[in-house]
C-alpha cells in the first residue's frame, strides 16, 4: 500500500529553494563577519607584541653601562655582591676559588668590589644609577659595551629616591639614551630591560608592565613600576626601556625569597626621576619643597570625629615653630584637602606634591577645620635646610607641670593623672612635656584597643589642650553628650604626636 506523496507545485519548490538561499547567505555574511573580526583582532595582537627585540636592543646597548665599585670591607664583612651560582653550574667551581684567593686574615680591613648597572643620559658623559650601587664607594669604574673603562665622579645623590648621577670624562662624545614620559605607560605594556646581572654585562630581557604605583616601603616617594621583565642582583641602576626606546624606568629593587629573578621586578618612574636628576645635575642635591609638619592618614573614625563625611586627605599631627605651616596658620587638626589647587586623596599624594613644589614658591592650601573648609597661604620652604632641625624638635617649650588626683574613665578604660615630678622621672619625661598623663590602660579597653599605655601624654582632646584628669573626663562627656562616635585625642610618646580617635559610647544610665 503506497502512502499517498503531496505533490510538489513548481512555484512551491522555488520560493523554498529562494528561502535556503537567503538562509545560506545571512549564514555566510555572520562567518565572514565573525572571520573579519577575528582576523582583525589577531592582526591588533601581533601589532603589540613585537617578532623581536633585536633591532631595539642593538640601538641601545652601547648606552648601557656596567659599574664597578671599591670600597674598604671591615673585618668579616663578605661585602654586598657575591657571586652565587646554582650547584653544578659551569661557574660554581670557577668563582668558588676565585673567591677563595680574595679572602684575607680575619677581622683585617679588605678591599671590597660591587657591580651594578647604569645608563648615559648625555654626550657630555652624565650616567644614572641607584644609590645604593655607590654608596660607601672608594673608586668608581664605569665599563662601557666596548669594554673601555672610565673612572667616574659623583655628581649628586638622593636616598630618599635612591637615585645618582655621575660623570666620566670622556675626549668623544658617548651614546645615551633619552628619558621618556612613565606616566602614559599602562600595564600590559612591553618593555626591556638592559643591565649587568651577576657581573655578566649587557643582558637583554623582556617582559610587560605588571602594575603601577607600588609602595614597597623603601622610602618616602615609593611610586614603583612592577615588570615581570627578568631583574637580578647587578641589574640595579640599569633602564627599563618603552618600545621606542625611551627609558620609563630605573631598575632598583627584586621581590625574591630565593635571590634570582621570580618575575617581580620594580622600577623607579621616570615621572620620578627626572626632576630629581635635574636637581643633582643643577646643585648637586635634591631640593624639594618642605611644609614642617608632621601628617598621618585619616580613617573613617578620625574623619567622624572631625566632622569630615569620608576618609581624605592628611590630617596634621604636629606643626613646627617658625616653619612655613606656622608661619602660614596652619594648626595640629587641620586636614589638608588641596594642597596647590592639587586634590590631596592621602598621606603620600602629599608628601609627592609638596616635594615637587618650587622652593618660596606661595601656594594655596585648603584644610577641613572646625568641620569646615578654609583657604591659606603658604610660602614654601626647602625640606633639605629644615631635615636636622625637625628631627631636634621635641615638645613645645611650655614646662608647667600640674597638680590634682588620678581619675579613671571606666568608658574609655584609662586611668589618668597630672604630671607630677615623681611620675616624670619615673616615666623619663622631659620637663618641657605637658598635658595628662596616662598611668593605667584597660586591657579590656577602647584605650588598649588603639594601643595606648602608661607613660602616653594626652596633649589634646577634641582639638584643645588638656591640663588634668578632669578636662580629659570633661571633653569625653562633651562629645558623647553631641552624639559623637568618637573622641581625638593629641597623645605624645617618646617626643612623637599623634592623634588617635577613641570610640565614645553613651551610657545607659
Amino acid at each position: 500500500m503506497r502512502l499517498a506523496e503531496a505533490p510538489i507545485k513548481p512555484d512551491s519548490f522555488k520560493l523554498d529553494v529562494a528561502r535556503h538561499r537567503s538562509s545560506l547567505n545571512r549564514l555566510w555574511v555572520m562567518f565572514l563577519t565573525a572571520s573579519v573580526i577575528l582576523v582583525w583582532s589577531m592582526s591588533v595582537q601581533a601589532k603589540s607584541a613585537p617578532d623581536s627585540f633585536a633591532d631595539l636592543a642593538e640601538k641601545l646597548l652601547p648606552a648601557v653601562v656596567n659599574i664597578s665599585t671599591t670600597q674598604v670591607v671591615e673585618g668579616d664583612d663578605m661585602g654586598p655582591e657575591q657571586f652565587q651560582f646554582p650547584p653544578g653550574s659551569p661557574f660554581e667551581e670557577f668563582f668558588k676559588e676565585f673567591q677563595k684567593k680574595q679572602q684575607q686574615p680575619e677581622n683585617k680591613p679588605r678591599k671590597g668590589m660591587s657591580l651594578g648597572s647604569g645608563f648615559i643620559i648625555s654626550a657630555e658623559g652624565y650616567i644614572v644609577t641607584n644609590n645604593h650601587v655607590i654608596a660607601e664607594a672608594e673608586e668608581i669604574n664605569v665599563i662601557l659595551q666596548d669594554d673601555t673603562q672610565l673612572k667616574a665622579e659623583i655628581v649628586g645623590r638622593d636616598t630618599k629616591t635612591d637615585l645618582a648621577l655621575l660623570k666620566v670624562k670622556t675626549d668623544k662624545p658617548l651614546p645615551f639614551v633619552k628619558l621618556g614620559d612613565s606616566s602614559v605607560a599602562r600595564v600590559g605594556d612591553w618593555v626591556m630591560a638592559i643591565g649587568n646581572p651577576f657581573g655578566l654585562g649587557g643582558t637583554v630581557t623582556a617582559g610587560i608592565i605588571s602594575a603601577r604605583a607600588r609602595n614597597i616601603n623603601s622610602g618616602p616617594y615609593d611610586d614603583y613600576i612592577q615588570t615581570d621583565a627578568s631583574i637580578n642582583r647587578g641589574n640595579s641602576g640599569g633602564p627599563l626601556f618603552n618600545l621606542k626606546g625611551e627609558v620609563i624606568g630605573v631598575n632598583t629593587a627584586i621581590y625574591s625569597p630565593s635571590g634570582g629573578s621570580v618575575g617581580i621586578g620594580f622600577s623607579i618612574p621616570s615621572a620620578l626621576a627626572e626632576p630629581v636628576l635635574k636637581q643633582l645635575r643643577e646643585f648637586g642635591k635634591t631640593r624639594r619643597g618642605w611644609l614642617g609638619v608632621r601628617i598621618q592618614a585619616v580613617n573613617e573614625e578620625i574623619a567622624e570625629s572631625l566632622g569630615l563625611k569620608k576618609p581624605r586627605g592628611a590630617l596634621i599631627a604636629k606643626v613646627n615653630d617658625g616653619e612655613p605651616a606656622a608661619k602660614a596658620g596652619l594648626k595640629a587638626g587641620d586636614i589638608i584637602l588641596e594642597f596647590d589647587g592639587k586634590k590631596v586623596p592621602d598621606v603620600r599624594k602629599l608628601q609627592r606634591i609638596v616635594a615637587d613644589t618650587e622652593i618660596n614658591k606661595d601656594v594655596p592650601v585648603v584644610v577641613w577645620r572646625d568641620e569646615k573648609m578654609v583657604e591659606l597661604k603658604v610660602n614654601i620652604g626647602e625640606l633639605e635646610a629644615y631635615e636636622e632641625i625637625a628631627e631636634a624638635e621635641n615638645g613645645n617649650g611650655e614646662s608647667a607641670v600640674p597638680s590634682g588626683k588620678k581619675t579613671t574613665i571606666e568608658s574609655v578604660g584609662l586611668v589618668l593623672s597630672p604630671i607630677t615630678p615623681s611620675l616624670r622621672k619615673r616615666f623619663e619625661l622631659n620637663e618641657e612635656i605637658k598635658g595628662v598623663l596616662i598611668v593605667g590602660v584597660d586591657d579590656q579597653g577602647v584605650a588598649a584597643e588603639k594601643g595606648l599605655r602608661p607613660g602616653d601624654v594626652i596633649v589634646e582632646v577634641g582639638q584643645e589642650e588638656v591640663s588634668t584628669p578632669a578636662a580629659v573626663e570633661d571633653k569625653i562627656k562633651m562629645a558623647v553628650n553631641s552624639d559623637r562616635k568618637s573622641v581625638l585625642m593629641l597623645v605624645q610618646r617618646n617626643g612623637d604626636l599623634r592623634f588617635v580617635p577613641l570610640r565614645v559610647v553613651k551610657s545607659d544610665g
